[in-house]
């Protein structure tokens, strides 16, 4: 008996100075990260062609928020969730199996895997259908007050939705945040009925336009990202397509970096509202992140084009087919932190340094107005120093006639003999060739100029 006691006195003071077991996932005893993957990664294993895989995202999203009790929700969502660490020394090690790291401005390609083989995009897709989008708002063929009427087809689509209802009207504005905050299928496809008139001519636009931008990997087969066959694109045309989204339409941010909104739904049973919750968990994980999409099926795997902005630099992350999302997450800010760590970017935005005007030859004008036809950047990676960049015009025409918009010049920038890139200057004003006319006429003038010198003196 006196062993029994023994032996459960000392059972008791290890149990009591033994260091307390850690819970996986948790930090601070929250455990929305780990409710995430497990929601994500085993609650979707629906049909690929029915399913995006990202409407869970968006209730995970909801649910951080409804956790919150202190009426700052997104404050104490930011708080809560576990920060994503990249590694922004040494050689980088992506698990993706696609991946591609490019500078705004410039466009330059800083890190690149695999970033031409062609793949699944899933949601990503909807990048196009935006650039799109806001170039018909641009345009003005779609205001963002204008109202689109939901088809039968556009409120058939599966996976990620907003449930919209054949019949309903919402406008050009709410269809946008339900695309690009909920990564709405349904919403993608009335915008693109509502550009094109039905999502198969508006799938021709977005092939168009990816061969405009020479995303020469690229195929579209639909709107907005469901699974079909020949439907793929790669990192390298992802970011291209992120970057003309970017820099045409920068407005589009006020939209990626919406958490949660809501849209009120307007059908014959009477109006009803429904929330809204961004897709795009990076948004909390990652400081100055502010975009740009996310996507996910079965078989294309996790994707993103993940921007990011600090001290004016942006940067594109584009990461394909992650085996789970943690992956997708940790690649894209492993990408970012290595950017935005050795990144030395030079930029001229006085590239014709106020000299406007080229000499010309052969035509009514003796010199042409021009301009250059946007700024100059280069990126330099680690120890490399913009150091004496040099920069000298070179004229590839100055005969005329010469067109307005034409290109006249080209300012070639280079560093220590090395080429760095250039920008093209182009023409402001139409110079017509000289003819025999014009001569004459310049002759009578110059000749009555000097008579009339002659008869005042």
């Amino acid at each position: 008996m006196k062993k029994r006691v023994l032996l459960s006195v000392i059972l008791t003071v290890l149990l009591c100075v033994a260091p307390a077991v850690p819970v996986y996932g948790t930090e601070n005893g929250n455990t929305t990260d780990t409710q995430e993957n497990i929601t994500e990664d085993n609650g979707q294993q629906g049909s690929e062609e029915t399913n995006t895989g990202e409407e869970d995202e968006a209730i995970d999203a909801a649910a951080v928020d409804n956790q919150n009790t202190d009426g700052s929700s997104e404050a104490a969502s930011t708080e809560n969730s576990t920060t994503v660490e990249g590694n922004a020394t040494g050689a980088l090690n992506i698990e993706s199996p696609s991946a591609l790291l490019m500078e705004l401005n410039s466009g330059q390609v800083i890190f690149e895997k695999d970033a031409d083989t062609a793949r699944r995009p899933a949601s990503v897709t909807k990048i196009m259908t935006m650039l799109l989008a806001f170039d018909a708002i641009s345009s003005g063929q779609l205001s963002l007050d204008g109202m689109i009427t939901v088809s039968e087809h556009a409120a058939s689509m599966g996976g990620s939705q907003v449930y919209l209802e054949v019949g309903e009207t919402q406008s050009v504005e709410d269809m946008l945040k339900c695309m690009i905050i909920s990564s709405a299928n349904d919403a993608a496809v009335a915008i693109g009925e509502a550009i094109a008139g039905s999502e198969e001519a508006f799938v021709a636009m977005m092939n168009e336009k990816a061969k405009e931008l020479g995303m020469n990997n690229t195929s579209f087969a639909n709107a907005c990202g469901l699974e079909a066959k020949g439907h793929v694109m790669s990192a390298r045309d992802i970011a291209i397509l992120s970057r003309e989204l970017l820099l045409k339409h920068p407005e589009v941010l006020n939209y990626t970096t919406i958490w949660m909104d809501t849209i009120v739904h307007h059908t014959r049973r009477g109006d009803s509202e429904f929330g809204l919750a961004s897709t795009n968990k990076f948004l909390k994980k990652y400081e100055g992140a502010n975009g740009l999409k996310t996507g996910y099926t079965s078989a294309a795997g996790f994707s993103m084009s993940a921007t990011a902005t600090r001290n004016g630099t942006t940067l594109i992350a584009v990461v394909m087919g992650s085996k789970t999302k943690d992956i997708r997450y940790s690649d894209a800010a492993k990408l970012l932190d290595y950017g935005f760590a050795n990144c030395n970017i030079y930029e001229d935005s006085s590239v014709l340094d106020g000299n406007d005007r080229i000499d010309i030859t052969g035509g009514v004008k003796n010199q042409v107005s021009v301009k250059a036809e946007n700024n100059f950047s280069y990126v330099f990676i680690g120890n490399a120093s913009a150091g004496e960049v040099t920069k000298k015009l070179v004229v590839t025409k100055d005969v005329a006639p010469i067109k307005s918009g034409e290109m006249v010049a080209r300012m070639e920038y280079e560093l220590n003999g090395t080429p760095l890139g250039g920008v093209n200057i182009i023409s402001l004003e139409e110079v017509e060739e000289q003819k025999y006319w014009n001569a004459l006429q310049k002759i009578l003038y110059q000749y009555l100029n000097v008579s009339c010198v002659t008869l005042q003196q």
